[in-house]
């Protein structure tokens, strides 16, 4: 008899917990494991603003899949594009733009979440999202592009248009990422004597009430407070009403000259959820409390792309997108996959949230672990902590701990990778949310390559 095939779609939190714990306990000879991912490793999202301002190498967050001891996971480089429940296949678009088909036995759909965005007249054109490795990256390199090409021009207008950043997105990422480029734009500015420092000036607007409504009124307001010092300039009840390349338009109607938007307001599931036919909320496949698929036998979905009910919290609440959701959710569902290779019982989903942790950079911070609220340096300790527990290896752990050292010394030197020097990278480039089929289409594919393969 074939072992039976176990497929985990996404590397994320979710995914990747699920594959380690199977390499654990699962013996050699019991089934196949194999990872649907387009690269190699682990990206650790939460740091993701310290890459793009430079405190930390793009290294030190992607912790990498191949340095497990236990690994024998087959990795197919690649992403996911639809998914055929009744025939049992997975649609794969290899990195090398590839179709192939992958038979399983079990899936395990953890393919994460992208950048949600809206009908607003240029904004996928001309708009950057922090949500991958590259789009750090390449963030950081174009707003140090922007002063070295301010303190490069003759025309006033120019400069005052590449000197104001516009980030939209009052959350944890929007937040994180206005405090830590401010700080890196405020470091370099020094080094350009041409430059005036007050043309400097960055934006961060929500259509929401309240900045990070999550961590509480008091703990907001300290965050929103600690911007307001470093000169940020935020805007409540506002959003983008049209972009263009030099200047974007507030609902306002203020009109903001700018070369750099960055567009963080908020996520949905992964387009691979719509591929299956099956009823999903708000985009989320909707799953029972042990992360199963109604009515589909070996088919689980958690994480970001999976309405898994919050038992904590009580009836109706859902499991919200967090690392920390997803990284519980991950063992639970791999000892599920186990328990019904086995014939055993599977057990539900439960965790009561430890708590919140936004790093502003610096000795600024706010943390609510436990319930309990902390502000600047105690947060900050807190807020790190966290994040060294929660990097997989301890190569990911020394290289962060390291990078934090270095940087808190030595500061940064604002070097470009070069990314300016290529075609110019927007949010739509990055996150390929176009590649995706139909129900209908997967059916069909699946269809007409099945008398092939027989």
């Amino acid at each position: 008899m074939t072992r039976p095939r176990i497929l985990v779609v996404g590397a994320g939190f979710a995914g990747v917990e699920c594959v380690r714990r199977l390499e654990r306990k699962l013996g050699p000879d019991e089934a196949d494991v194999t990872l649907v991912t387009p690269f190699a490793y682990q990206l650790y999202l939460p740091l993701l603003p310290q890459v793009a301002s430079g405190v930390l190498t793009p290294q030190s967050i992607a912790v990498s899949l191949r340095r497990s001891k236990r690994y024998r996971t087959r990795i197919i480089p690649g992403g996911a594009i639809g998914v055929d429940l009744k025939a049992k296949v997975c649609v794969i678009r290899t990195i090398t733009n590839q179709i192939v088909d992958e038979p399983y036995d079990y899936i395990v759909l953890a393919p994460g979440s992208v950048t949600r965005t809206f009908d607003i007249p240029g904004l996928t054109e001309h708009a950057f999202g922090m949500k991958t490795l590259a789009e750090a990256a390449y963030i950081r390199d174009h707003v140090i592009s922007q002063l070295d090409l301010a303190d490069a021009s003759e025309d006033p207008a120019e400069r005052a248009s590449r000197l104001q950043f516009v980030v939209v997105g009052g959350g944890y990422a929007g937040t994180e990422t206005a405090a830590c480029l401010q700080r890196l734009t405020h470091a370099a500015v020094k080094r350009y004597p041409r430059l005036d420092p007050n043309l400097i000036k960055w934006h961060l607007i929500d259509i929401a009430p309240k900045l990070m409504p999550e961590l509480g009124d008091k703990l907001g307001r300290s965050a929103q407070e600690v911007l307001k010092r470093r000169g940020i300039e935020i805007s409540l009840g506002v959003s983008i009403a049209k972009a263009a390349p030099e200047e974007v338009t507030f609902t306002d109607g203020r009109v903001v000259p700018t070369r750099t938007l960055i567009w963080t307001a908020g996520v949905v599931a992964s387009p691979l959820m719509a591929t299956l036919g099956a009823e999903t909320v708000k985009g989320r496949l909707a799953v029972t409390a042990e992360m199963c698929l109604p009515g589909n036998d070996g088919v689980f979905a958690l994480g970001d792309s999976a309405a898994v009910p919050d038992l904590a919290k009580g009836e109706g609440a859902v499991c919200p997108p967090t690392a920390q959701h997803a990284l519980r959710q991950g063992k639970k569902v791999a000892d599920n996959v186990i328990a019904a290779l086995r014939g055993r019982p599977l057990q539900p989903y439960e965790h009561k949230d430890l708590g919140l942790v936004v790093d502003l950079g610096g000795k600024d911070a706010v943390a609510k672990p436990l319930g309990v609220e902390l502000r600047g340096v105690p947060a900050q300790a807190v807020a790190r902590a966290y994040h060294l527990g929660a990097l997989r290896t301890n190569v990911a752990k020394t290289r962060v701990l390291t990078n934090w050292i270095l940087n808190a010394v030595a500061g940064d030197d604002f070097v470009r990778t070069g990314f300016q020097a290529r075609k110019p990278a927007q949010l739509k480039d990055f996150e390929y949310t176009d590649a995706y089929l139909t129900p209908e289409q997967v059916s069909e594919h699946v269809r007409r390559a099945q008398p092939l393969e027989g």
